[in-house]
Order: C-alpha cells, then structure tokens, then sequence
C-alpha cells in the first residue's frame, strides 16, 4: 500500500469510529483530527512504498546530508563537537562520520547533525525556513544503527522526517512566520523531523507517535540569536545537533515506555497557542501522502550561503553566454532583497560572505568545497583586488518575490561592455533541480578528502541501492576513515 492509499483508508476507517471499542475511542477523543491523522500516518509510514520520483530525491538528500556530515567532519564546529564526545561521552553503537568514533545514540545525533551544518553545505526548505537534513539523517542514522533497520526503512524514515517538521512551521505560518519571530525555526523544524523520522525507525504505533510530537514540542525552539555566531558552532547547534539530539531522546525515551500529552497541538495550553497563536492547524495534513517535501527542498549547487547561490549561478551563465577574465571586469553588482542581502553582506566566515564568493568566482570560474572554505584567501591580494570591484544592493523591489530569493547580477567590462542575468530559479532548486550526476558530482568533491575515492565510490553507490541494504550498520566502513 502506498502513502496515498493509506490516508483514504484511515479516513473511511474514522468515519466508522462509532462501532470501534470503547477504550480506542477515548484514546482517539482526547487527540483532535489533525493529531489522529498525523499520528496514523507516521505509524504506518515505514511500511508505505513512495512514489519513484520522491524515492529518487530521497536518496539524492540522503547523499548529500551524508556528504554534508562527512565534510563538516573537518571544520572547525564538527572538532569542537568531536571534542566534547572524546571529553564528555562514552563509546556507544553509533557511527560518527568521519572519523574513527563511535558514540550512544544522542550524542552520536548531537555530533553528526553539528557536523551536517557545519557550514553552508547542506540542504534547506524554503517555505519552512529550514535545514531537514541536517537533523533527519544524523537522527534516523544513530536509532537506524542501535536497532539495525534495513535500508528501504531507513529511506522510508529520512522521507517521513521531511514530511513532519515542515509542515508543522508552515501550520505556524511557514516563512513569514519565520521572519517575523525571534524563535528559530531551523530548529522547530529540524525538532520535528528527526523526531518524526527516529520514531518511525522505531516502530512506534499510533499513540506513541502522538506521545513523541509531545516530547518534539517540549524540546522545540531555539532564538534567532544564532545569527550573531562568527564561528558557526552555536548556529550548527541550533539548525543540526540540538535538533537531532531531540529527535532521537524524543523516540527512545517513548520506545522505553514514557508516556506524555495525547495532542500537544489542541486543548489547553498548547503548542500552537504557545508560539503562533494565528496557525493553522490543518496545513499539518495538507496534501500528506501527496506531496512530499523533501521532493520541496533545496539542494545546494555552491557550499556557500543560500543567498549566494543565486549569484553565483548567474555568473556562471553570464560566463557561459560571454566568456571572460577576471581582469576583463570593471565592476558586478548583485541585486537582491534586503532581507536577504543582510545575512551575507562582507561576513566574516568566508562561505557566507558574498563579497569574498563572488571574487572567488571571478577568479576560479567555479566555486569548489575547498575555495569556500580557504580562510587565508579572505587576506589573498588577487581576491581583494576583485573583491573591490563588489557592489551588493538591497533591492527593495525584490522583496515581493519573497520567499523565492531572486537574484540580478551586472557585470560592466572594461571595453564597455554590460552583462546581466537574472535567477529566479536557483540550480538545485524544485523548480530547477540538480541531475543524479550533479549530487554526486558535488558529493565527491566534500568527501573523498577525506575518505578517499574508493570508499567515497562504494558510499555513493550504496545510497543509491539503498533498498538492497539489509542492515544499515553496514554503512559504517564507508562513512568513517580507514
């Protein structure tokens, strides 16, 4: 049975509740219809085959979250989270990638999913505002290895976990909620998702899945004070490993025989009444088992800032349409919404700068992993010099778009000649996605660094045959170092 099937059929069998057994029907009227439906779905997602094409942008995300972990593995937040579980935790079952660890399923979580979003590698939900994977995978990795789940479960899981935590923020208001509140919605999202995905690992039925989102909710929300983070580990708490780490407490501790709220999305006091007084509680079901969202989510062409990565696109087909030297440029403005153009304006990460990236494509004609990530070229000459030809505009005729972020970049040569390109559609976007070939071409330039290529070839091609996968602890040898 599919996922849209058995949506139908929970309906029919609610409409004949009146002749279910007495103590079914007062567990069902202590939970709303939302809650019901939401909760029967979860429970019985593990065992629901998906359609091709969300089957196929599962394993994409699945590839890239994993890449995402690898790579962050080497920064500066996935060390600082390396180094509080060599301080702190003690071995465990659970694969921390990158490295040669292991740890207990929660702080296995914490680590991977800070790693996830150790920089601006991963993917993200626009309509949301927030960053899934970084804290699906790293949740349904550390319950999927402790329990030793096959692989089509897992995928099953990851997809589930998308499906969840965005349509809660977007039930509070989606992106402008998100812009208009101090609460973060990367980590109520991200809250959500591993706790959704972990749980169906686990084989919760109906009611634990109801008792899970209660656990989801208490642990939900951190504050947008993550943006004053110049070294991206509290950000990467917040958007991955807080996230993550509640996902998993919130399965395992049910799965021990915790009990909790019955709906914690109606009655007194409740989460929507906590925080979003104005939501709507029937987007929590909206198109469920129809639409997916991880087939909604964003995968990132460039590590860099989501805001870049229009601009950087429109370089490249600017580029392609009239080839030039970066010498040849005598000034690029890049246009885009204020809002927007806030959060990357001459930061002092270099990924998320986008004075720096755009000098950096000028030079390398590309942006690799690597380039965005050479702290020392932020002092190199060559860059400065094209940096100085940089010119960001807040665009407030842009704002409209919103939350589609729009980028326009104007390139004026120095014979005169001008240039422009216009993106409304991102490269690795719903409405411009990235090929097979792209995620994995993206892919081994964030991990064979570290895993070397042959490791790096048999992680890819597993993710792709991830229903031949019997146990998911086979994964191990090829997310960590030799």
């Amino acid at each position: 049975m599919n996922r849209r099937r058995f949506l139908g059929v929970t309906a029919a069998a609610t409409a004949g509740a009146t002749i279910a057994p007495a103590r079914i029907l007062a567990q069902a009227s202590a939970s709303g219809p939302e809650m019901n439906a939401l909760s029967a779905y979860m429970s019985a997602a593990g065992a629901l085959a998906l359609p091709a094409d969300a089957t196929e942008q599962a394993k994409h995300h699945l590839l890239d979250s994993l890449a995402s972990m690898v790579s962050g593995s080497q920064l500066p937040p996935g060390q600082a989270a390396q180094r509080h579980i060599g301080t702190y935790a003690g071995m465990g079952a659970a694969t921390i990638a990158g490295t040669t660890l292991t740890a207990a399923p929660i702080d296995a979580a914490l680590v991977n999913g800070v790693m996830a979003h150790a920089d601006e590698t991963d993917d993200s939900h626009n309509a949301s505002r927030s960053h899934p994977g970084c804290a699906v995978v790293p949740a349904a990795l550390a319950v999927g290895e402790v329990l030793g789940i096959d692989g089509l479960r897992f995928l099953r899981a990851v997809t589930l976990g998308y499906d969840i935590g965005t349509r809660v923020v977007m039930a509070m208001g989606g992106f402008a909620f998100g812009s208009a509140s101090s609460l973060a919605t990367h980590s109520i999202a991200g809250t959500f998702c591993a706790s959704a995905a972990a749980a169906c690992i686990a084989g919760l039925d109906a009611r634990q899945m109801r008792w899970v989102l209660g656990y989801a909710a208490q642990q939900s929300s951190g504050i947008t004070a993550w943006r004053r983070d110049t070294d991206h580990i509290e950000k990467a708490f917040v958007f991955g490993g807080m996230p993550a780490r509640n996902g998993v407490t919130s399965a395992l501790v049910v799965r021990s025989g915790w009990t909790g709220v019955d709906d914690i999305f109606s009655g007194p006091d409740n989460f929507f009444a906590a925080y979003a007084p104005e939501a709507q509680p029937e987007r929590l079901v909206e198109a469920l088992g129809e639409r997916y969202e991880i087939a909604q989510t964003d995968i990132k062409k460039w590590t860099v800032g989501s805001p870049i990565q229009g601009p950087l696109d429109a370089i490249e087909a600017i580029r392609a349409k009239r080839p030039f030297e970066a010498d040849q440029v005598e000034r690029l403005i890049v246009r885009l919404a204020p809002t927007v153009a806030a959060v990357v304006d001459d930061r002092e990460i270099p990924n998320i700068c986008l004075q720096h990236m755009t000098a950096v494509m000028l030079l390398d004609k590309t942006v690799s992993f690597n380039a965005a990530h050479d702290n020392a070229r932020i002092q190199d000459p060559d860059v400065l010099r094209q940096r100085a030809k940089v010119s960001l505009v807040y665009d407030e005729g842009l704002d409209r778009f919103l939350p589609v972020r729009v980028a326009v970049v104007e390139i004026e040569l120095t014979d005169g000649t001008r240039l422009s390109e216009r993106v409304e559609a991102v490269r690795g976007t719903p409405r411009n996605p990235m090929s097979r070939t792209e995620v994995i071409e993206k892919t081994r330039d964030l991990i064979t660094p570290v895993l070397g290529r042959e490791t790096s070839e048999r992680l890819i091609a597993a993710v792709y045959e991830i229903e031949g996968v019997t146990d998911i602890r086979r994964l191990r040898p090829l997310l960590q170092r030799a």
